[in-house]
């Protein structure tokens, strides 16, 4: 078996987190337009500036997620190339 084989890709395992992160803060944002998960969308509306239940809060929330979640899944990936 290569060596290779358990490391993982930077780029991509950073991708995927930031799609799924971004995806599951528009997700929030669209249920709390119902009522559920209002606390959590004030505490992201700390965090990232401009995410609201709008429309275009969605997608500015979107944007700084996937920013967010690019940037932990690429360092987490790279930190666990260099431990292994």
């Amino acid at each position: 078996m290569s060596t290779n084989s358990t490391q993982l890709d930077s780029r991509a395992f950073g991708l995927a987190c930031g799609l799924l992160w971004a995806c599951g803060v528009v997700v929030l944002g669209i249920t709390a337009r119902f009522g559920w998960g209002k606390r959590w969308e004030r505490l992201l509306a700390d965090v990232y500036r401009g995410y609201n239940e709008t429309t275009t809060g969605l997608l500015v929330g979107a944007v700084w997620a996937f920013v967010d979640g690019f940037t932990g899944g690429y360092a987490f990936a790279w930190l666990y190339d260099r431990l292994r």
